[in-house]
């Protein structure tokens, strides 16, 4: 004879009934796992509650200050990156140093100065540094701002 789903039974001892606490003193009864006496044992007590002592959230600090939801965050690229990715100089945009793996996509770069720039580089951003902008400028470049 096969083995059928339906013959199937869980070993003997392995399914027991639910222990119903407070049912009487055969059952887990009398004081229904609470111990003896006190106040946990006569009526709910938060669990937070410390008998009166200060309790822990309110014994922490508090966080201070608030976040921004004004806030721009840039990626960054130097005026140095800028001049070893592209030392032919030319036109560069975003894409392009996307491109060259300087900066994720689809979000926004800001150029800062550090280091210098030997070439003509003409580069369009979200933002430049005031720097960084003296110094494509000094190299016959231009920085535009998209």
């Amino acid at each position: 004879m096969a083995l059928k789903v339906h013959h199937l039974r869980p070993a003997p001892g392995a399914k027991t009934a639910k222990t119903r606490k407070g049912r009487g003193e055969g059952s887990k009864g009398k004081t229904a796992g609470r111990g003896t006496k006190g106040t946990k044992a006569r009526y709910q007590v938060p669990a937070r509650f410390e008998g009166g002592q200060m309790p822990l959230h309110m014994r922490l600090p508090k966080l201070k200050g608030f976040k921004n939801p004004a806030k721009v965050e840039y990626q960054v690229v130097n005026v140095a990156m800028i001049a070893k990715l592209f030392p032919e100089g030319g036109t560069i945009s975003v894409a392009d140093l996307v491109d060259r793996g300087a900066v994720r996509k689809g979000q926004l770069v800001k150029v800062l100065g550090q280091g210098d720039v030997g070439v003509a580089v003409s580069v369009s951003a979200d933002a430049f540094a005031d720097t960084a902008r003296d110094k494509i400028v000094a190299a016959g470049g231009s920085a535009t701002v998209l």
